[in-house]
C-alpha cells in the first residue's frame, strides 16, 4: 500500500472547505501489522476511508495491493474493494437477527449475488477460526459485544483479504475481550501474511503492533 502526497479537503471550493490530510508520504509493506495512533480529530479515520476506497483524496496517488486506484470509475473500486480489503469497525454492524454463519456469508453473497454451500462452509471455518463454533447458529443480537467482535472479524476475513482495516476495533469492549480480539488480528496477520491497520487509542495494544504510525493534524507525525 502507497501514498504519495495525499491531499483530502471536504467540500472544496467553497468558503467552508476544509483540509483534513495534508500532503501524506505513507509505504505500508504487505504482512506489517500497524498501529495507526494520535488524537481524535487528527485525520485517522479518513485516512482508512481513503485506503479502503470509501472515499477518494482530493488529490495525490493511492495504491492499493499493487493497484493504483486514482483513476479507477467507482464499479472498479468497489469490486477491488470487496475482494482485496476487510474492514473492522468499533461497532460490529452484525445483523442481529441473523446468526454468526449468516453474517459471516454477508461479503461472499455480496461477490457472487447467491448462497451456496461452499459459503456457509468457508464461514463456519471462519467462526471456528474466533472461537465461537459453539454459538455458530446463534442470533448475533443474542452474543456477548466481545464475540459479537469476533463475528465481525470473522466477516472481514471472509474473502481473504490481503488487507485488514480495523477502526478502533477494541474500543467498546472490556479488557479481556479487547486482548481476544487483538490477539485474534495478530494470529490471521502472521498466519496468513494479512497487511494490518490498527487504529486505536490503546497505548498497551499499539506498543505491541510491528509499527507505529502516529497521524497529528492531517500529517504523519511518525511512521
Amino acid at each position: 500500500m502507497q501514498l504519495r502526497r495525499v491531499r483530502k479537503i471536504y467540500h472544496a471550493g467553497t468558503p467552508i472547505a476544509t483540509e483534513v490530510l495534508h500532503g501524506i508520504d505513507l509505504v505500508v509493506q504487505r504482512g506489517e501489522f500497524c498501529a495507526v495512533v494520535g488524537p481524535s480529530g487528527s485525520g485517522k479515520s479518513t485516512l482508512l476511508n481513503i485506503v479502503g476506497l470509501l472515499d477518494r483524496p482530493t488529490s495525490g496517488t493511492l495504491a492499493v495491493c499493487g493497484r493504483e486506484t486514482t483513476r479507477l470509475d467507482d464499479g472498479a473500486l468497489t469490486r477491488l474493494r470487496g475482494h482485496s480489503i476487510g474492514f473492522v469497525f468499533q461497532h460490529h454492524n452484525l445483523i442481529t437477527a441473523f446468526t454468526a454463519v449468516e453474517n459471516v456469508m454477508m461479503p461472499m453473497l455480496g461477490a457472487a449475488g447467491f448462497p451456496n454451500d461452499a459459503m456457509r462452509v468457508r464461514a463456519a471455518v471462519l467462526i471456528d477460526a474466533v472461537g465461537l463454533k459453539r454459538w455458530q447458529d446463534n442470533p448475533a443480537g443474542n452474543l456477548s459485544g466481545g464475540q459479537q467482535q469476533r463475528v465481525a472479524l470473522a466477516r472481514a476475513l471472509a474473502m481473504d483479504p490481503p488487507l485488514l482495516l480495523a477502526d478502533e476495533p477494541t474500543g467498546n469492549l472490556d479488557t479481556r475481550s479487547a486482548d481476544e480480539v487483538f490477539a485474534l488480528l495478530r494470529r490471521f496477520n502472521r498466519d496468513h501474511g494479512t497487511t494490518v491497520l490498527f487504529v486505536t487509542h490503546n497505548a498497551v495494544l499499539a506498543d505491541r503492533c510491528d509499527r507505529t504510525i502516529e497521524v497529528v493534524d492531517g500529517q504523519i507525525a511518525a511512521s
